[in-house]
């Protein structure tokens, strides 16, 4: 996962390196390492002001690597304010053998912090494993992830939070425009980031910081994780864009901060587009024309 660094010196000092980023041609030790992750996170929350006095922060934590890696970042650098709040939240989906949220709550006490804990079938009623059993795996990316969004809001709404940290990556950023590029997905692609009235407004303190460096990172921090594929990934686009775009980046270091800049900017090219959503009757939640969440939860019963 990670390259390989033999006997390296860290090119901001003389100890022993312990990674290389090809982007930038640096040799790092371990705490030039850490610095450099942290100052990227920095500065991605002072640039897009991700963060305010009197905010109360849920982190989105599935007790995988980069949550994990988020939530003691955000604790290590703002939890001795006394004008912000940090809380974990998990969601629980609903698949057996996946989600370990007794990983998640001990991260979460580690960290110092209250951990919450909702489900699908606590909050639409269902599971991820009876959808598919109802209606094949084909989809079930499709309706897990719009659900976890609708509960994830839910519920970090109902805690009272005012900013919803997720721990995506740079390369979670740099698939994601690539797929709706894929998908010829335009009005996803200019999409702002404006406020929506009923949505907890998301950050993402890592969106500039590569995955494998966010998982060494939590490495350093929590020591080995074990991480678990969900059984039904094999259908999802995402794990054939990740294999294109490593395998290009390789030969192109600077391909993933390319993508995630052309997602930056082509909102402003071409101007702002406004907001279609309004307020479902049934659910609550924030929707367009129809309620997606809805829609799928009342497909995902059968009804």
């Amino acid at each position: 996962m990670y390259d390989r660094v033999d006997a390296m010196q860290c090119s901001k000092c003389r100890r022993e390196a312990i990674i290389w980023q090809r982007y930038s041609g640096l040799h790092l030790c371990r705490e030039h390492f850490i610095a450099d992750i942290e100052a990227k996170a920095k500065r991605e929350i002072r640039q897009r002001r991700m963060i305010a006095s009197g905010d109360v922060i849920a982190v989105a934590l599935s007790g995988g690597k980069d949550s994990s890696a988020l939530l003691h970042f955000l604790t290590k650098t703002f939890g001795k304010r006394r004008d912000l709040s940090i809380i974990a939240l998990t969601v629980d989906e609903g698949i057996a053998g996946y989600r370990d949220t007794a990983a998640a709550r001990r991260i979460a006490e580690e960290c110092g912090v209250a951990w919450h804990c909702v489900s699908f079938e606590e909050i639409v009623g269902t599971t991820t494993d009876r959808i598919v059993q109802r209606r094949g795996d084909a989809l079930s990316c499709t309706y897990c992830g719009v659900i976890r969004r609708h509960c994830l809001n839910t519920a970090a709404r109902s805690l009272g939070a005012t900013r919803l940290a997720m721990g995506m990556n740079l390369d979670d950023e740099a698939q994601s425009v690539l797929m709706n590029a894929l998908r010829g997905d335009a009005e996803r692609m200019v999409r702002t980031s404006a406020p929506v009235p009923g949505v907890v407004p998301r950050i993402k303190p890592f969106a500039a910081v590569p995955e494998r460096e966010v998982a060494l990172y939590a490495i350093l921090r929590f020591g080995g994780f074990t991480e678990r594929g969900c059984p039904y990934a094999h259908n999802a686009l995402r794990a054939d864009v990740r294999n294109l775009l490593n395998d290009y980046a390789y030969r192109h270091p600077a391909t993933k901060y390319a993508l995630k800049n052309l997602g930056e900017h082509l909102p402003a090219i071409c101007g702002d587009t406004p907001s279609r959503l309004s307020v479902c009757p049934e659910c609550g939640e924030p929707c367009g024309e129809t309620c997606r969440s809805c829609s799928l939860v009342r497909e995902a019963r059968g009804e």
